[in-house]
């Protein structure tokens, strides 16, 4: 179909001109408006051994909250037994709100994840989620990093780099966390993310030798990316429970979950593979 199209174009348009006018029809159609009252979010709040946020109720709250708002339909739950095909499927996105450490009691559950995600399925990762299954390589690669340290909760500034980005775009070009926030170094990072916004570690106070340079001032902390047959966009940010309350810091999460269904095509199960966590990615 798209090579008729083209031909179509190329026939009678300059080829030029023919490329530039296909690629605004399908960024047009990505720019279509989502229908929220067709969306069924997940959100995951398991913690594993070790640090538990005590943001993780209000984040649960906030999301309902959006919900009824927009119009989308909103679960929760800790419980890793809901990972399987069937019970996955009814949902456009999983929300990993401040999971932490190990979140699943087997591989069973890992697989239906994966499986989701190669069926097409979303995936928002949200603060902490970052140190989630810090041994298991798929899930590093689906989030795009893993959790290294971060710096003490104080004020910074984030940049905006992709001001049309729907997590972003109200918000100015430079984002002041003034009540503060928890910068987060990464490490393992993909070298497919589509970076969004960067921490700047000029604006963060004192000095401490473990701060790294790797991306010169700046550390990245909201990105997205397409894998394994589905989509994923994290945030770095959200520490404090009061984020939650936060209408600016709503709609960023909000904006992640709505880039993440917006590209999303439905669950096609006959393009998931998975059968065990160490499965390789396939090229698609």
């Amino acid at each position: 179909m798209k090579t008729m199209i083209y031909s179509f174009f190329s026939r009678w348009i300059p080829p030029g001109l023919a490329v530039w006018l296909l690629f605004s029809f399908a960024q047009a159609a990505l720019a279509q408006p989502v229908d929220w009252k067709k969306v069924r979010i997940l959100i995951y709040t398991k913690n594993g051994v070790g640090f538990v946020h005590d943001n993780i109720e209000n984040s649960i709250f906030a999301f309902k909250e959006l919900g009824k708002q927009h119009g989308f339909s909103v679960d929760a739950t800790d419980d890793p037994q809901v990972f399987t095909d069937e019970n996955l499927q009814q949902y456009d996105a999983l929300v990993f709100s401040n999971t932490n450490n190990d979140v699943f009691d087997t591989d069973a559950q890992r697989v239906a994840l994966m499986r989701y995600i190669q069926a097409g399925g979303g995936f928002v990762g949200i603060h902490s989620a970052s140190g989630t299954e810090r041994k298991w390589t798929w899930f590093k690669q689906l989030l795009g990093a893993t959790f290294y340290w971060h710096d003490k909760f104080q004020p910074f500034a984030v940049n905006i780099l992709d001001a049309d980005h729907p997590s972003v775009k109200h918000l100015p070009r430079r984002w002041v966390r003034v009540k503060g926030d928890e910068f987060y170094y990464l490490k393992q990072l993909s070298v497919n993310l589509h970076v969004v916004a960067v921490n700047d570690a000029t604006t963060l106070q004192g000095e401490d030798e473990r701060r790294l340079d790797t991306f010169g001032d700046v550390f990245p902390s909201v990105w997205c990316h397409e894998f394994d047959g589905g989509r994923s966009w994290y945030t770095s940010l959200g520490h404090d429970k009061g984020d939650y309350m936060d209408e600016e810091f709503r709609t960023h999460i909000l904006g992640g979950i709505e880039w993440v269904v917006r590209g999303a095509k439905g669950r096609d199960y006959d393009k998931a593979y998975a059968t065990s966590p160490d499965d390789e990615v396939r090229k698609r």
